[in-house]
């Protein structure tokens, strides 16, 4: 056989394989959600004995039962009675948190080995709790990146992930990658970056957490800061920063910064200028709240510690309420694990309780849990709502969340990407 009747032949063989491979593949696996009552999250009448139609990781169809048909050969899950909202987001976590005191002292030795192992049951046991999406803000070495790669292989179970990578501060700020100067600035989130940061995080103040450091200083100069700015804008990358202090938050809205952590300290200045230029909080209001000190006690915070924490409690507070009144962009984090238990619920429910005991509506709340945080991250194609092509990422509970936010206590049916984790009422609907 000559080379050219060669090489025909082998392109010819080439193709039948491929194309007879993709015969083979299979069709994406049909689910149909049956029978629950569906949240209109943006608002408006909730759809009534619904029917939910996915293929592979997306909603192909959603609508009352009576004109929505489950195609044949499809796996009906029912969820008469069941309200479905979309899946829950947090935007502030550390799934490797370690924090002050004896729990902590233990993992001072932890391998990097041991640490992702850790990370990825906090990930599984985030999901199982409603948690479909997560922002982690501050990681080890790398880890987050990997955990994510995992996931998304399907090697770990967990939420998808975006992550701000390491948490960038001068030297002797809040957080241990420290650097000084606008080139070593500059270095460190072009770091984040190559490893696959989507966001960049630095500390812009003093945490409660250290020992050293005043909550309402600002310890980088405007040089510092706008080469961070300005690094991550020229690759795309939003850029969020731990802050409780007015004078910080104020240096950093003139450079551009898309969002604030926690907001200790922050006066009506800072809140007005935040409104104007749609600029995000994440408030992480319950670990400066009563609720938090049973995770405190577990942990075996030392005094030093619960005095900090203490001496942000009131303020917090009064700056998430004025925040709501005044419409500044909110989104849910916790920065406790998701999953958490915290004042009889976990974490995350408890966040979105408080929202609307210092003045939200529940449907606000849960817009806050939702709809708020995938805008934030760009996302708001793919997640954050129930409706036809988005991911399948759906929790469901026996009342509506939209009319009251502590339905959510009573989460008990966890779906991801169309697959079921969990299913309280029906544990055989359960993707093995």
């Amino acid at each position: 056989m000559g080379a050219r009747h060669w090489w025909m032949a082998a392109i010819g063989a080439m193709t039948a394989t491929a194309a007879a491979a993709q015969q083979a593949a299979p069709a994406p696996r049909t689910v149909a959600l049956v029978g629950g009552h569906v949240v209109r999250i943006e608002g408006g009448a909730p759809i009534r004995d619904a029917t939910v139609v996915i293929e592979g990781e997306r909603i192909v169809a959603v609508g009352p039962s009576e004109t929505t048909p489950v195609p044949a050969g499809a796996k009906v899950v029912p969820m008469q009675g069941r309200w479905l909202s979309p899946g829950l987001m947090n935007m502030h976590v550390h799934f490797g948190l370690k924090l002050p005191g004896a729990a902590g002292a233990e993992l001072v030795n932890e391998t990097d080995g041991a640490q992702a192992l850790r990370m990825a049951d906090n990930a599984r046991r985030s999901l199982l709790a409603g948690v479909t999406t997560v922002r982690l803000t501050a990681e080890d070495r790398g880890l987050d990146f990997m955990l994510k790669r995992a996931i998304e292989r399907g090697q770990a179970v967990g939420p998808r992930i975006e992550s701000a990578g390491e948490l960038i501060v001068p030297t002797g700020g809040h957080g241990s990658l420290e650097a000084d100067g606008p080139a070593e600035f500059s270095k460190v989130v072009r770091e984040q970056i190559k490893r696959g940061a989507s966001w960049i995080k630095i500390a812009i103040s003093g945490g409660i957490s250290d020992t050293h450091g005043a909550i309402g200083a600002a310890p980088m100069t405007d040089t510092e800061l706008a080469t961070v700015m300005d690094v991550a804008k020229r690759n795309g990358v939003k850029v969020t920063a731990h802050n409780g202090s007015s004078v910080a938050a104020m240096q950093a809205l003139k450079l551009g910064i898309d969002c604030f952590e926690h907001g200790y300290h922050l006066n009506d200045e800072v809140l007005a200028t935040m409104k104007k230029q749609g600029t995000w909080l994440v408030p992480t209001i319950v670990v400066s709240q009563p609720g938090a000190y049973e995770f405190y006690r577990k942990i075996g915070s030392p005094d030093w510690y619960l005095d900090r924490v203490a001496s942000v409690g009131k303020d917090h507070w009064a700056v998430l309420q004025k925040a709501i009144r005044s419409g500044v962009n909110i989104a849910l984090g916790t920065d406790q694990f998701p999953f958490e238990p915290n004042s009889g619920t976990t974490a995350t429910v408890h966040e979105a309780e408080l929202y609307v005991k210092a003045g939200m509506t529940p449907l606000g709340a849960l817009q806050a849990a939702t709809i708020q945080p995938s805008r934030m991250l760009g996302l708001d194609d793919r997640v954050g709502r129930i409706a036809v092509g988005q991911y399948a990422d759906i929790v469901a509970m026996p009342a509506d969340p939209a009319s009251d936010i502590g339905a959510l206590r009573g989460l008990n049916f966890v779906m991801k990407g169309g697959r079921v984790y969990r299913d309280d009422a029906n544990p055989a609907a359960v993707d093995r």
